[in-house]
């Protein structure tokens, strides 16, 4: 086994602290010494236009799978919501870590929630899953772009461009940074993987994935497969406004899995189901299930 590991990363600060937390975790857990090697993405670069104008999240990863592929690295950490539903040949999804908290966060230096803002206030968010979401709750609202690492989006909310804007609590509590947060948003459904970190390698260094499977959290794995599933089957990426959720109950055998998708006239479709289960392939099986289901309530709607 390599004792010297590189893990590609990008160069944002929340980035760079989720490679330093997997090098942490396999130098005292499997012994192995870590160092990173920070990446400038197209998806870090381009910052005026929205994600699914110039190619998806996927932008995001790209530069570090160059970098697997050419041998300079051998994992890249990323945030699984940035993960696309299929990597490219030759590559490996090779652990899920245990979740942070999945849900979005209220921000704002005036409002203390949602129902605060006045009529017609300016929240900042690119996701169009959010936009979806926080319209049918609020059609009044004004959203507005905002891209850019998190110390970026704070920054432009607190020079007052906007009344509030939406994040995820994973990156505000990783980055020590959960007073910024004035309220949580149950009420909105996340994206698939979100709070969750995904680990990526060479489909062919499988001493590396062995290595990996240490640290990999099953019932987060799990859980994610089924929300990625759902977006798989429905084409999910930054330019569809969609939400997949799954949490454990039961002890933790059986999974409910809800979803979300926004219709270009302001309504929600929503689907639900549940299901014990007992290994990734039962539940990518639910998540297969909640997406058809999903589909025929997107036809259905649209022949109403």
């Amino acid at each position: 086994m390599t004792q010297t590991l590189t893990i590609a990363t990008r160069q944002s600060p929340l980035a760079l602290w989720q490679a330093e937390h997997v090098a942490a975790r396999l130098q005292t857990e499997c012994g192995v010494t870590v160092q990173l090697l920070p990446l400038s993405t197209r998806g870090d670069e381009v910052l005026d236009r929205s994600l699914s104008k110039i190619g998806g999240k996927g932008l995001f990863v790209k530069e570090l799978e160059v970098a697997l592929e050419q041998g300079r690295a051998d994992l890249a950490v990323h945030s699984l919501k940035d993960v696309p539903m299929d990597l490219p040949e030759g590559f490996a999804l090779a652990a899920v870590l245990e979740r942070e908290d999945p849900k979005d966060a209220f921000v704002s230096p005036r409002f203390a929630d949602l129902d605060a803002l006045p009529q017609g206030a300016t929240v900042g968010t690119s996701s169009l899953r959010r936009q979806a979401q926080l319209l049918a709750l609020r059609p009044d609202l004004r959203i507005e772009p905002l891209r850019g690492n998190l110390q970026t989006r704070l920054r432009k909310l607190d020079e007052g461009q906007y009344d509030a804007i939406v994040l995820a609590a994973a990156g505000l509590l990783r980055l020590g940074m959960s007073e910024r947060i004035r309220a949580r948003l149950p009420q909105l459904l996340p994206c698939a993987g979100q709070g969750a970190l995904g680990i990526e390698t060479l489909a062919s260094r499988t001493d590396v994935q062995t290595l990996l499977q240490r640290l990999a959290h099953k019932p987060t794995q799990w859980a994610c497969a089924a929300e990625r599933a759902v977006s798989r089957q429905l084409g999910g990426s930054c330019s569809v406004p969609l939400a997949a959720h799954a949490v454990w109950a039961q002890g933790g055998s059986h999974l409910a899995l809800r979803a979300a998708f926004g219709l270009e006239d302001g309504r929600l479709v929503r689907a639900e189901a549940s299901a014990d289960v007992g290994d990734q392939p039962a539940a990518e099986r639910l998540g297969v299930a909640v997406a058809e289901q999903l589909s025929a309530g997107i036809r259905a709607a649209g022949a109403s």
